[in-house]
């Protein structure tokens, strides 16, 4: 019993497993029962990993081992056969999609571990992967031909209009009759988990991963602060080693009354505590505040150490420079509205109202995800189902993804043109203006004095980019269009 080999080499950021066996009739529970943590050694540096019971009497641990070279473990436990066991690997050169965690870079942006810029350009279907083999494969080919690098999706199902089946599997043992165990998982809706999380990183798609949310019926928003502490840990021990998560701990928090801003602390220091590879962790808001985002409770803070950056829900992308400048963390304007057709207000706006959501969104420093809610004969909505995207944004989203790669490292900072423009910059060397709505037929931007820039006219739209002619200077005047969703780049020469 557990002498096995294990695998001798892992790649940088790869998944390093222990595998361990109880044999013999299980008594009691192992979920809460047994205990089991590994101690990762490199040189002089260690590192605990907790592991987790997933059924069948198999244990496992996981690590994501960062840095190159061999570790060593051994393994601690309250159950003497899972105790004091000890092997090694080696951790080599990542392979060429292997870039790495995400992680925040220059305070409002971000990069992948290895230095590679990343740029979010999120979509949502919070309930995708609660509805079935066919409609998953669906989803994933969708999302291989979309420009989206990330997705926000929940670990729960999802009670809500236009979403109002049953999911085909459930995080615990039990059943909406008969009620759930909260103490004994469903390793087989676990394993389903891990395999989607897996899919969605070979096509280089972040996981933005929703741990809580209001729209319950089965009673997962409310299972008592013993049980909602052993779901984040053992959620933690399965997935910390995954290194496209990201912890976003509730969608719309401030609906969910069975938990106060103690919860939300408490939640927040048993990820950051418990999470060997420290991933991202944010906190989405529903209601928007009508006064200042500041001066009231309607906002978790984002101030607090244990926040990496803002999930927000708002409309109106004017504040994302406030929101830079109050939270000094990266701003990531997670649900603006939904292009599409259905009943509720926030569900049926244009595609060229959600392109110009990115565009201005990016423009003043910020990020923007993308939603979709167009009404399906089947009921098939891409913001909750998944499927297949209907909508005119996505490819110009991928327009504008384009652009920000292209070239150095993108990451603006707001500059005030004028009121009526959006625009970032970087330094005096590059800048992105936006005008959204406004269709000036010229305009005079205070550019910096003293140098001498190329202008090139995009239509955000059309998806084209016309160089102007001439080099232009801090009063040159700049002719434009005339027309709509049209976006200056303008770089030094």
């Amino acid at each position: 019993m557990n002498n096995k080999k294990w695998n001798a080499n892992v790649e940088r950021w790869g998944r390093f497993e222990i595998e361990l066996e109880l044999e013999g009739p299980a008594n009691g529970n192992p979920f809460a029962d047994i205990e089991i943590t590994g101690a990762f050694t490199y040189r002089n540096r260690t590192v605990e990993a907790d592991g987790f019971y997933d059924g069948n009497g198999k244990y496992r641990i996981r690590f994501m081992p960062d840095t190159l070279g061999e570790w060593k473990f051994t393994t601690i436990s309250n159950h003497s056969s899972l105790n004091d066991i000890s092997g090694s690997f080696t951790c080599t050169t990542p392979k060429e999609n292997n870039h790495g965690p995400v992680q925040v870079t220059e305070q409002t942006h971000f990069q992948y571990a290895d230095g590679k810029p990343f740029y979010p350009f999120g979509t949502t279907a919070y309930a995708w992967n609660h509805q079935g083999e066919k409609l998953e494969k669906q989803t994933l080919e969708s999302l291989k031909n979309a420009p989206f690098n990330k997705i926000r999706m929940c670990v729960f199902p999802k009670h809500y209009d236009y979403n109002l089946h049953e999911p085909v599997d459930f995080a615990y043992v039990g059943s909406k009759e008969e009620g759930f165990d909260f103490t004994t998982f469903n390793p087989n809706f676990f394993n389903r988990l891990e395999k989607q999380i897996d899919d969605l990183n070979e096509l280089g798609i972040e996981v933005d991963l929703i741990i809580f949310h209001p729209y319950d019926r089965w009673g997962f928003s409310n299972m008592g602060e013993e049980a909602d502490d052993r779901y984040l840990s053992y959620l933690v021990a399965r997935l910390a080693s995954f290194r496209n998560v990201w912890w976003s701990f509730a969608n719309e928090f401030d609906l969910i009354k069975s938990k106060n801003m103690h919860d939300w602390d408490r939640f927040f220091k048993i990820v950051q505590e418990k999470d060997p590879s420290q991933h991202l962790r944010s906190i989405h808001n529903w209601q928007n505040p009508t006064i200042h985002y500041r001066s009231n409770n309607h906002w978790y803070d984002h101030n607090k150490p244990w926040v990496t950056h803002a999930s927000i829900q708002h409309h109106d992308m004017y504040f994302i420079k406030e929101w830079r400048e109050g939270y000094r963390k990266p701003i990531i304007n997670d649900e603006c509205r939904y292009e599409g057709n259905i009943n509720h207000g926030w569900g049926n706006i244009t595609a060229e109202k959600m392109v110009e959501l990115f565009w201005e969104g990016v423009c003043r420093g910020g990020y923007v995800t993308h939603g979709e809610t167009y009404m399906h004969p089947e009921g098939v909505i891409w913001w909750s189902h998944g499927g297949e995207l209907h909508g005119e944004s996505p490819k110009r989203i991928a327009f504008l993804r384009r652009i920000l790669e292209e070239g150095p490292a993108k990451r603006l900072n707001p500059i005030d043109f004028s009121w009526d423009v959006a625009a970032g910059a970087i330094g005096d060397e590059y800048m992105l203006v936006y005008f959204g709505q406004s269709r000036p037929s010229f305009k005079i931007l205070p550019l910096p004095k003293g140098n001498r820039y190329k202008i090139e006219l995009i239509d955000t739209w059309d998806m084209t980019i016309t160089p102007l002619d001439g080099s232009y200077t801090d009063t040159s005047k700049i002719e434009l269009p005339g027309k709509p969703y049209m976006g200056l780049r303008i770089t030094k020469k």
